[in-house]
């Protein structure tokens, strides 16, 4: 997998690994049980903060995504068994803000969700 880090984004840098690294897993470009490189090693690797790499990991960890083992590294959980109450109160209000900032744009509901559509099944055809 390829992290590509957009430096110039108002996007924090800890965001933007956090989106690929998830969009990764959902894509099955990272498998269950897969290690992450190191902390040092992926901050050398993107030219990043180690700092930068530990919070994205931390939050990464936080969510379930991945497991973090003193011998091992980062690893890949299975995270299909991850949806809880708060995330999908956390997905309402992130769709909420989308459809509207859509809707303000002029996308129509139809539009809307043949995008969604399209989308979703780049995650569900792997």
């Amino acid at each position: 997998m390829i992290i590509k880090i957009d430096f110039e984004s108002e996007a924090p840098i800890y965001v933007q690994l956090k989106r690929q690294i998830i969009l990764g897993i959902a894509k099955g470009e990272l498998l269950q049980g897969e290690s992450l490189p190191s902390v040092r090693q992926m901050a050398e690797d993107i030219g990043i903060n180690m700092h930068t790499v530990n919070k994205t990991y931390n939050e990464l960890k936080a969510g379930g995504f991945i497991s973090v083992d003193r011998r091992k590294g980062a690893i890949v959980t299975n995270s299909n068994n991850l949806l809880t109450d708060e995330y999908h109160e956390e997905l309402k209000d992130e769709l909420d803000f989308i459809i509207g900032e859509a809707y303000c744009r002029g996308i129509t509901e139809e539009e809307f969700i043949k995008l969604s559509r399209a989308a979703f099944k780049q995650y569900s055809n792997k």
